[in-house]
């Protein structure tokens, strides 16, 4: 497990690996706000946590094509499948790389993108946490929609469609965390504790869910 989790890294953090693609969009999103929003700081600032939540759907979805799509073509997917080590503990390995790639360095760019979006330092503590709570369960919900697309045609088309209703609770409760401070002043001791259990159920749910359908897709 741990070798297939540095093998992944090593493949996306090479030139051309995917992983900064969504740091990338990210950035462009959180930066391209301000100027379709206007001079109106306030309003940037109530908008800035459900903007940065937006950047950070989209962009983790962007890098989920290629969850499966390379291992697949190169045939080592394959292989993966047909060894007698769990598929499952595989599908984990590969998501908890992906996060790593893809998803932590979203989190790292949140203070300097917060600034941009007129966040205080609360609020933008507020938004990174949530972050990092709720971002696994987008890599491991997604994933079920690339072990589903990893073998079909314009499979990109159809993990949208699949992987997008799956992460609008993480999507609302991620938002609605950070809204209890900006607005309420208030701790978001509810909106994270329900934000943590959708990455458990996640954690349970999505190597299994992923791993049947790679077995299903591959026969």
């Amino acid at each position: 497990m741990i070798a297939l989790i540095r093998r992944d890294l090593a493949i996306a953090l090479r030139a051309g690996g995917g992983a900064l693609i969504g740091v990338l969009f990210f950035l462009t999103v959180v930066v391209l706000m301000p100027f379709a929003v206007g001079p109106d700081l306030a309003l940037l600032k109530r908008l800035g946590p459900a903007i940065l939540w937006l950047g950070a759907l989209l962009a983790s979805l962007l890098t989920l094509d290629r969850l499966f799509t390379a291992d697949h073509e190169d045939g080592s997917l394959d292989l993966i499948v047909m060894s007698r080590r769990s598929l499952e503990l595989a599908c984990l390995a590969k998501a908890c790389a992906h996060w790593l790639a893809a998803g932590l360095p979203l989190i790292v760019a949140t203070p300097v993108l917060g600034l941009l979006l007129n966040l205080d330092g609360s609020t933008t503590a507020t938004v990174a946490l949530t972050l990092l709570i709720g971002t696994p369960a987008l890599t491991l919900t997604g994933m079920i929609g690339a072990a589903l697309a990893v073998t079909l045609r314009r499979g990109g088309l159809l993990l949208s469609v699949l992987v997008l209703p799956l992460s609008i609770p993480v999507l609302i409760f991620g938002v609605a965390a950070c809204n209890a401070v900006v607005t309420d002043g208030v701790a978001p001791a509810a909106p994270l504790s329900i934000l943590a259990a959708l990455t458990l159920a996640g954690l349970v749910v999505g190597p299994l869910a992923a791993a049947a359908a790679l077995r299903q897709g591959l026969d």
